[in-house]
């Protein structure tokens, strides 16, 4: 990743009040990229998007991204040169009460999106983020590839599915390779798998809900104790996205098409495993307690496979599994002691940014 390519760079990020783009809005800043969020309202409180006072640093634009004329107006206006799409209906659970809304989030919103880069001249790069839950999972032991079949049981998963046929339609129809001298718009996908770390509250999320508990003394609740999924900090496929920019910049039809970021194949554990070294780690008799699943169906076993965006991209995880919950601990740690969350939060950027042997993000702390 160049830190020199984002400098003044003219970025357009939705779903910047959300724990994901709050991450990516502060990276951003802090290697100097001017940013305009697109999102409502964050979703939680508290939310990281307030603890990091990211409102007084980039220009923020509050709109639905079902809302296409506004989206097209806020996208025009700011004349971006890249674009990340991370506005969605993130959670499974959810999707079971209001599928109506979590197709209309994640299928038409994706569709609004790039409709509206397509009349925004400016526009070089596009990166749509969608879920590792977008395949057709076969529950089988080994990882997906890119060019496996989209699908999904329930509809978040379905609707990542839709988002990635979406994502193609639009790059054949109209930013096509072989037309790119004339368009030069660069569109890719990006899958990633369960992401971690501080600053997440989403209500029925594993890891909000058991530093939930925890910091309130009791027990974590836990539904699938055996299910596997790719556990990963939520600042691997942020480096990802940002690296899959840059080439879509500079060499548009070479990379304009799909990525898996996830973790190392080790990193892929179960849950049970996940919550015991997040007791562990937390102290002060942290304890967990299994109940009976309720009748919804959830995805037992997941891998990603990512030996693309290792060959292709240079990128490769740098935090492994025991590394990110020691971060994420930490971070939630911090919180509980009213220490400034935005000066915690630039620090664990420094600290992912020198493994990925890149020069140390610039001091933006105020």
């Amino acid at each position: 990743m160049d830190i020199s390519f984002w400098n003044s760079k003219r970025v357009f990020l939705t779903g910047h009040t959300g724990f994901k783009g709050s991450w990516l809005a502060l990276w951003l800043l802090s290697m100097g990229a001017e940013v305009c969020g697109y999102s409502l309202d964050p979703p939680t409180e508290p939310s990281l998007y307030r603890l990091i006072d990211l409102d007084r640093q980039l220009r923020s634009v509050r709109g639905d991204i079902r809302d296409l004329d506004a989206l097209e107006t806020a996208m025009r206006d700011f004349a971006p040169e890249v674009v990340f799409h991370l506005a969605a209906q993130p959670l499974v659970r959810l999707s079971y009460q209001n599928p109506v809304e979590t197709y209309a989030v994640n299928v038409l919103g994706t569709v609004h999106l790039l409709d509206a880069v397509r009349r925004t001249p400016s526009v070089r790069a596009v990166v749509i983020v969608t879920s590792d839950k977008c395949y057709e999972n076969q529950e089988w032991h080994w990882p997906y590839r890119e060019l496996e079949p989209m699908g999904g049981h329930d509809p978040y998963s379905s609707s990542k599915g839709c988002a990635e046929l979406v994502t193609a339609a639009y790059r054949r129809s109209f930013f096509p390779l072989d037309g790119y001298p004339q368009h030069q718009v660069a569109v890719a996908s990006a899958r990633a798998g369960n992401v971690i770390g501080g600053g997440d509250w989403a209500l029925d999320r594993l890891v909000p809900d058991i530093m939930r508990a925890f910091s309130a003394g009791v027990p974590a609740v836990i539904r699938n104790p055996e299910a596997v999924r790719p556990w990963q900090h939520v600042l691997e496929p942020l480096a990802g996205y940002l690296a899959l920019a840059e080439r879509l910049h500079a060499d548009g039809p070479a990379f304009a098409e799909a990525w898996n970021f996830g973790p190392a194949d080790s990193d892929a554990r179960t849950v049970r495993s996940l919550v015991s070294a997040l007791a562990k780690l937390w102290g002060d008799a942290a304890r967990w307690e299994c109940i009976e699943p309720e009748q919804l169906h959830e995805a037992r076993l997941l891998r990603l496979d990512s030996s693309k965006a290792r060959a292709r991209l240079g990128w490769s995880p740098r935090w492994n599994l025991d590394q990110t919950l020691l971060h994420t601990v930490e971070w939630y740690r911090s919180f509980h002691c009213a220490e400034d969350m935005r000066a915690v939060s630039l620090k664990q950027i420094q600290l992912f940014m020198r493994q990925l042997e890149v020069e140390t993000v610039p001091d933006v702390s105020r």
